[in-house]
This record gives C-alpha cells, sequence and structure tokens, in this order.
C-alpha cells in the first residue's frame, strides 16, 4: 500500500473513532456531571474515586499490557501461519488471561483494606469502610476488563477499531441510567454496582465485531504456546512501567488525601475534562497509527515507520497546542458550565478550575508521549518506556512534596505536569538511535506556527467571552452561552489561520474538500 493509502486509511479509521468516541465522551460528560449532581465533591466521591482506581490497578497491568504487545505479536502470527494460527493463539491467549483475571479479581476482593490504605491512608472510619465495601463490589470489573484487553488487541491488529471506540457508550449509558432513576435508592454502592454492569456491557459489544472477522471461540489452554510467551515476556516492562504510573495516582491520591475535603474529587474531575481532548482525538490517532507502525516494523521499513510517526506528531500538534491554550484561558467557565449544579458548588468548581488549568498545561507533551511510546512498543521496545515511567515517576514525587505546601490540590496537577516533560522529551530523543533522524527541526517550526495561531485564538475566546459574560450575565445558561459562541469564533478563527498561515494539514484538508464539493457541483 502507498503512503499516501496508509495515510488516507488512517485517517478515515480515525474519523470514525473520533465520532464513536465523541459520542462517548459527550455521554461521559452527561455522567461525571450527573454524578457531580446527585454527589456533588467530598467525602462520598472522593471514597468512589479511590475504590475505582484500586478496583482497576490490577486490571490495567493485565489489559493494558497485553493489548499493547499482542498486536505486534499478532502481526507476526498472522505472516507466518495465516489467519487460522492467529485465531487460535488468540484463543490461547483468552483462556490463559481469563483464569488470571478470575484469581486478581479474587486477589481484589480480598486485599481491598491494603488497597485502601495504600491509596488513600488518609481516610478514617466510616469513610475508609465505605472505600473498602465499594473496592469489593467493584472486584470483577478486573476479569472484564482483562478479557476485553485480550478482544481488543485481536481487533486492532484487524484494522477494526469501531467496537473499541463505542464501548463508552453502553458503559456510560448504564450510568446515566443508574444515576437518573435509582441513585436516590441505592446511593453510591450502587453506583459501583452500575460500573460493573457497564464493563460487563463493554466487552458484549465487541463481540458482533470480533465474530465478523471470522473468529470462533474454542477452548485451548496451552501455557507452552510460543507467541503467548513471548507477549507476556513483552508484556513484563510493560506491566513494570504501569505498575510505576499507577505508583503515580497511588502518591498523587494519597497525599490529596491529607488535604481538604473534596481535593481528590476536584483533581479527579480536571483530569477527566483535561483528558477529553487526549481521548477524543489524540488515542484515535495512537489507535489507528500503533498497528500500522507495527506492520512496518514487521517489514523492515524504517522509513515507513518515521513517515507514520511524523505524520501523527503534526497531527497532535495541530489538536492539543489551540486545546491547551483554550483550557488554560476557559478553566473557570469550563467547569462552572460542565459541573455547577446540584450538590457542585462554587467552591467544588472553583477548586476544579486550579487543578484543571495545572494539568492543562501537560497536554501537549501527554499526547506525544502517548504517540512515542506506541512507536518504541512496534519497535518491540518495552524496556524503554518503563524506563521512562520510573523517571517519571520520580520527578513527580519531588515536585509533589514541592507544592503540595504552598499549592495544595493544584500543586499536586502543576507537579504531574512538570514530570511527565523532561521523561518524554528523552524517550524522543533516543529514538534517533532506533530509526535515524527525526524532522525535529520541522516540528518545531511547525509547533511554533501553530502556538502562534493558537494565542492569536486564545485572545479572541478570552476577549468574547468576557464581553458576552459581561452583558448577559453569570447565570448558568448565560455561562453556557457566551462559552459557546467564544469557543465556536476561536475555532474558526484557528482554522481560518492555519489555512492563510499554510499548515499543511489543514490545507490539504480544506482544499479536498473543496475539490470534493466542485464535483458534487458538477454533478
Amino acid at each position: 500500500m502507498k503512503k499516501s493509502n496508509k495515510k488516507n486509511a488512517a485517517a478515515m479509521s480515525a474519523v470514525i473513532i473520533i465520532i464513536f468516541t465523541l459520542g462517548s465522551k459527550l455521554l461521559g460528560f452527561v455522567r461525571e456531571t450527573l454524578i457531580a449532581y446527585r454527589f456533588g465533591s467530598g467525602i462520598k466521591t472522593d471514597a468512589f474515586v479511590i475504590a475505582l482506581t484500586a478496583t482497576s490497578v490490577l486490571t490495567k497491568l493485565i489489559s493494558r499490557a497485553i493489548t499493547t504487545t499482542f498486536i505486534p505479536i499478532l502481526s507476526e502470527v498472522e505472516a507466518k501461519e495465516g489467519k487460522e494460527g492467529k485465531i487460535s493463539h488468540t484463543n490461547n491467549m483468552i483462556n490463559i488471561i481469563g483464569l488470571l483475571g478470575i484469581l486478581l479479581a479474587l486477589l481484589t476482593w480480598g486485599i481491598a483494606p491494603v488497597l485502601v490504605k495504600l491509596f488513600a491512608s488518609g481516610f478514617k472510619d466510616e469513610q475508609f469502610s465505605l472505600t473498602v465495601q465499594l473496592v469489593r463490589i467493584g472486584a470483577p470489573m478486573v476479569f472484564f476488563d482483562a478479557m476485553m484487553g485480550v478482544l481488543v488487541g485481536y481487533l486492532h491488529s484487524e484494522q477494526k477499531h469501531s467496537a473499541h471506540a463505542a464501548v463508552g457508550i453502553p458503559f456510560n449509558m448504564v450510568y446515566i441510567s443508574f444515576l437518573l432513576f435509582f441513585a436516590s435508592t441505592f446511593g453510591i454502592t450502587g453506583l459501583m454496582v452500575a460500573g460493573v454492569i457497564g464493563t460487563i456491557s463493554q466487552v458484549l459489544i465487541l463481540l458482533p465485531e470480533l465474530f465478523s472477522t471470522g473468529f470462533k471461540y474454542e477452548f485451548i489452554f496451552d501455557v507452552k504456546d510460543g507467541y503467548v510467551k513471548k507477549a507476556i515476556y513483552l508484556s513484563i516492562p510493560i506491566l513494570i512501567g504501569v505498575a510505576i504510573t499507577d505508583l503515580n495516582s497511588i502518591v498523587d491520591k494519597t497525599l490529596g488525601s491529607f488535604l481538604v475535603e473534596g481535593s481528590i474529587s476536584a483533581l479527579n474531575y480536571a483530569n477527566k475534562l483535561k483528558n477529553l481532548v487526549l481521548s477524543i482525538f489524540i488515542s484515535a490517532i495512537t489507535t489507528v497509527i500503533y498497528p500500522i507502525l507495527s506492520k512496518e516494523f514487521s517489514n523492515k521499513n524504517m522509513k515507513g515507520v518515521k513517515s507514520i510517526m511524523n505524520y501523527g506528531i503534526d497531527l497532535i500538534l495541530l489538536i492539543t497546542i489551540p486545546a491547551t491554550v483554550g483550557m488554560v484561558i476557559l478553566a473557570e467557565p469550563i467547569v462552572r458550565v460542565a459541573f455547577q449544579k446540584g450538590q457542585f458548588d462554587a467552591v467544588a468548581t472553583a477548586m476544579t478550575s486550579q487543578a484543571l488549568l495545572f494539568y492543562s498545561i501537560s497536554i501537549v507533551i501527554s499526547a506525544l508521549r502517548s504517540l512515542v511510546t506506541r512507536v518504541y512498543y512496534s519497535l518491540q521496545d518495552t524496556r524503554t518506556p518503563t524506563i521512562n515511567s520510573a523517571i517519571t515517576v520520580a520527578t513527580n514525587i519531588i515536585f509533589n512534596l514541592i507544592l503540595i505546601k504552598p499549592m495544595g490540590h493544584a500543586g499536586l496537577a502543576l507537579a504531574t505536569s512538570i514530570s511527565i516533560t523532561p521523561s518524554t522529551l528523552w524517550m524522543y530523543y533516543k529514538l534517533r538511535y532506533k530509526i535515524g533522524r527525526l524532522g525535529l527541526k520541522s516540528h518545531l517550526m511547525n509547533g511554533s506556527k501553530i502556538g502562534l495561531i493558537s494565542l492569536v485564538m486564545g485572545g479572541v475566546a478570552y476577549f468574547v467571552y468576557h464581553g458576552l459574560f459581561s452583558i448577559l450575565g453569570n447565570g448558568l445558561i448565560a455561562t453556557a452561552i457566551a462559552l459557546g459562541i467564544a469557543v465556536v469564533l476561536a475555532v474558526i478563527i484557528y482554522v481560518v489561520l492555519c489555512y492563510i498561515f499554510d499548515i499543511n494539514i489543514v490545507r490539504d484538508i480544506i482544499n479536498k474538500g473543496i475539490n470534493k464539493a466542485k464535483k458534487i457541483i458538477k454533478k
């Protein structure tokens, strides 16, 4: 396949993922708004956040590692044994990981008090007991998430991304249904039950697309399978890396548990808003690019690896730089419109917007880190990202301890943003020893132009929002209208300026759109 065709196919897949992910995230936004409305930002929501983190920590150790390593392994299997061999090894992996998932779910239930002490040592008495109860209710999620990890790896190796992009839709619908109709009856414990049901729905939505590829389940359990052994071997550094990354979360939440009530919830809500950009757009780019990178490496085509990576970096800069500027400038109205209602009051808005501001400054580097990490994984190098994670955690702990006293929970958010920068730049620099020159000068020039354009866009957004705010007043609907108009105008100005100043990706997309429109008119 030619480079242009690969990029076009990748772009089309990314668009499909963005559409599904956007729907999922909009529902996720409704979910978070309803949680804030029903439970606010306090003891119960802090307990719920810690419980979710504790139940997912062991899950991530399996699902993320298996999904990541399984894609290049399956590309290798298919090249040597064909589709039947690929299905056979996938069935073996499903059964082995399924057994491991059951054992880890039981372990999570048994060591729930230890996990809560680890993640929130500041919790005492009733809050501690509530969190332990929520962890035990959520333990089955470990098994179902583990299953999802294997199935997603197989689907991505087949260049099938739609079902995975859509898993958030049934997941969020379960939550929303509970929050609308049952929250007042079953409370925060019922919310965790909804999480378990939602996780099961994520696995179920994968099955139609899975079977459409010709996959058929059969019971195979062979622990001597060479490819499974290789996947597990490659997974070990990722397991360590995920564990180290989770240590970051443990440190943040443990320190947050000693701060004022609502600090953990404020960090959680702010992090979800920051991750909105990363999960909708950046995950679409990295999800589509990763299997392509793996195939290019399998074919020993380093030129192709660099071409795909550089295209991904340009897309990331185009999306994340203006997103960073927008979130920094409009952090407070974004949080107010998103969450301030019901139990989520003005104090919670102030705390969350402070955290969002400091989380937002790392959007660009977080997105680049995600892409560069997948480049390493496609090269079957899982060791370097693991070392990178260790550097990140060490830096985060240092800055947490420095910033928490003068800045409180906002200091924890800032420490997170600072910590990933040096380690990501180091990892990017080391790539040149693996694949050659990276085109850094071109990226810096492109990023500088986008940065200047984004500052102009941000200035427009700032003055339009505050101008309308002074006219319309400070009501929730008025704030939403002012924010919406400011964002729409800012996006229009950004796109126009990108076209005028010759940002290639934007110019290519607009020109293709114009050409298609001309063809339609001629018909």
